[in-house]
């Protein structure tokens, strides 16, 4: 294609999404006690619970300038003309920053970074908006819209066990103030502004199951949405979750589900469940 599309790690496109849509990924880093991995090619998500289960210090860190020069370059040398590479918010990660500084090196009238304000598939669906625009022959212009303008209609909805890993990686901010730690919680959190945002509290995860599907119907209305579900190490809750999105959303192009990667799982914490609804 003329215009390659680039993403990171934390976009968790389902298995074959990345190779099957010509986008390349760039993954983050993890470290287990200070052993650095790569994301989803070095260590995944039931690499990631264990470590979490046996309580080693895991932590994360944005891929470096030079990751993202070597992949613009590569893109570039495989026949595009230019690149939109599309990441998760910079209020969560110095990823953003860090494929500037490398547009910068390579060419800033090649290379277009876009900040999507949000991550997982909300990320996710804007890359493929963007290359699906880049298959059908787009300019980069109209390719980095077409991911922004893509992130801007997506919904993302969570739940976690534990507010514990949020707070501890500082991606919480305020919500953890508003929310406490009171264990009998599970809050409901949303992206907004490009952060995590506490959006209300219930007592169990059913009912927060529930209420993730109810503020999903309200967020798709009578548009024909694309649906998304992640989990980490809660398959079954995950399945069943896509299953009564599917049953209240009839209009919707199905239900994606995507276990989430180690960056992302590291600051969760297994059990967590998520929803993106992504508007036309």
């Amino acid at each position: 294609m003329p215009v390659a599309v680039v993403t990171d790690s934390t976009a968790h496109l389902p298995e074959g999404f990345a190779d099957r849509h010509a986008i390349r990924v760039v993954p983050l880093h993890v470290l287990i006690d200070g052993v650095s991995a790569l994301d989803g090619t070095d260590v995944g998500p039931a690499a990631l619970a264990e470590a979490l289960g046996q309580r080693r210090i895991v932590t994360t860190s944005r891929p470096t300038p030079a990751e993202f020069a070597r992949q613009f370059r590569a893109a570039l040398a495989d026949g595009a003309e230019a690149v939109v590479s599309v990441h998760l918010s910079r209020e969560l990660s110095g990823t953003w920053e860090a494929a500037v500084l490398a547009a910068q090196e390579v060419g800033p009238d090649k290379v277009r970074i876009v900040d999507s304000r949000t991550t997982a598939m909300g990320l996710g669906f804007a890359a493929l908006h963007a290359s699906s625009a880049a298959a059908a022959g787009a300019s980069p212009a109209e390719v980095e819209k077409a991911a922004v303008e893509t992130a801007r209609r997506s919904e993302t909805l969570f739940v976690v066990e534990t507010l514990e890993h949020l707070r501890r990686g500082g991606r919480i901010g305020s919500a953890a103030a508003l929310l406490g730690t009171a264990l009998a919680v599970k809050p409901v959190l949303h992206m907004a502004e490009g952060r995590i945002l506490p959006l209300e509290k219930v007592r169990t995860m059913n009912r927060a199951m529930a209420r993730m599907v109810d503020l999903a119907v309200r967020a798709a209305g009578d548009d024909p949405v694309e649906l998304a579900v992640h989990h980490l190490a809660s398959p079954e809750r995950a399945v069943e979750l896509a299953n009564r999105l599917e049953d209240q959303l009839p209009r919707s192009s199905g239900c994606l589900v995507s276990e989430l990667g180690a960056v992302i799982g590291a600051h969760t914490g297994p059990g967590v469940l998520g929803v993106v609804v992504q508007r036309p």
